[in-house]
Formats: C-alpha cells, structure tokens, sequence
C-alpha cells in the first residue's frame, strides 16, 4: 500500500500510540514534526540552527524552517513506498505548504494519495488523559495511569527508566493548548473535508478499540 497519512487531533488524544502502530504495519515512517525539528537542533544541522535561534528567543519556528525540514525528511528513500505525518500540518497554511513539497517531489499528490485522520474526543476527556499521562525520558513511550499504565508503576516498561510528567500536562495549560489547537484545525478540518480525504475516529475509546476501527477505515478503502 502507497500511501500518505496525515493524523490530526489535540494533544492527547492518542495519535501517537495509533501511529506508531500503524508505522510498524505497513514498513513506513512515523514523521513527528516535533521530534524532527529537535534531531535536526541536536545535529545542529543548517536548518537545526536556524530553528534554534528562533526556539532561544522564545519565538515559533516560521513556516519556511518547518517546510524545509520536512522536505528534506521526505525525500529520503524510505518514504518512496508512503510515510505518515503527525504534527504537520496544523494550519491550512501548512497544508498548502505540504501540498507544494509534494507537488515538488512528485511521488505522492494531496488529494489522490493521502488520507487524513483527525482523533475526535471531548475536552474534559482529553484533560483526564493529560493530568494521568507519563512519558519515558529515554525511548520516549507514553503511558497512561489509567488506561495504559506501566507494569511496574512509575517505570518504563521497555527500558526500566523512571517515567515523567511533562510540565504542559496540567489542567491549566492543557485548557490553553486546546484553545490555540481549535483556532487553527478548525479550518484545516474543512480544508481536508472540502478535499474528501478526511476520515473521522472517536478517539474516546480503549486503544485497541481505535486500532481495530482505524484498520477498518484504512484496510477498507
């Protein structure tokens, strides 16, 4: 299967447990916005460093960085057969901006080749994962003390790290979060709508609930 994957949700809404997993199934890359932009800051890479002076001055990271470090990650061989997006994009800016990287590539096209899956759930839903939720310091696995806990609690599972709260899981800022993350995928939920590549998943569920109906929905097409 050839294809493109763009998740959308909110913070916590378990796109990354169902990317991970769907990674794994079909041999493609889970492209994290987010964690590429950090390896490329890490390897001070050209474009790592540009982000970087941005970062450092407590400004966002503008779209012609992003863009680009995106590009450069989906030329790479091993997103010829498709790839999965999670994090970009999150503005119909971005969107067209991914439009025109991959018009420029030419493997894949927007509307005849990608499939966007936006997690539908409640706020105060969302709120109850944040507060509950534990990340590895290490390898980076999420858990949740309710529905996903660790073995051992406290401990990772596949590295035995001590897990952490992160300090934007609390109610305060996870309420803020939601708002700016409503402002700008409003427009980018009609955007791929008006495409007729948006599938919906009511993300409230167990995880293998998700992930059955999320293999229904690709599996299916």
């Amino acid at each position: 299967m050839k294809k493109v994957f763009i998740f959308l949700g909110p913070p916590g809404s378990g796109k990354g447990t169902q990317t991970s997993r769907l990674a794994d199934k079909l041999s493609i890359p889970h492209i994290d916005t987010g964690a590429l932009l950090r390896k490329n800051i890490q390897d001070e890479t050209e474009l790592g460093i540009v982000a970087k002076g941005f970062i450092d001055k407590g400004q966002l990271v503008p779209l012609y960085v992003v863009s680009n470090v995106i590009k450069e990650r989906l030329l790479k061989d091993d997103c010829a057969q498709g790839y999965i997006l999670d994090g970009f994009p999150r503005s119909v800016e971005q969107a067209e901006a991914l439009k025109d990287i991959m018009d420029e590539i030419g493997t894949f096209d927007l509307k005849e080749d990608t499939m966007a899956i936006y997690f539908d759930i409640d706020n105060e839903e969302l709120i109850h994962r944040l507060v509950n939720r534990r990340s590895c310091p290490k390898c980076g696995t999420i858990y949740n003390l309710i529905s996903n806990p660790p073995k051992i609690m406290d401990y990772c599972d596949i590295c035995d790290t001590k897990l952490t709260l992160r300090k934007d899981d609390n109610e305060e800022t996870a309420r803020a979060r939601f708002v700016t993350y409503e402002n700008e995928t409003a427009p980018l939920y009609e955007y791929f709508k008006q495409l007729g590549i948006l599938k919906e998943i009511k993300a409230d569920k167990p995880i293998i609930e998700i992930w059955e109906e999320l293999k229904a929905i690709i599996f299916d097409e």
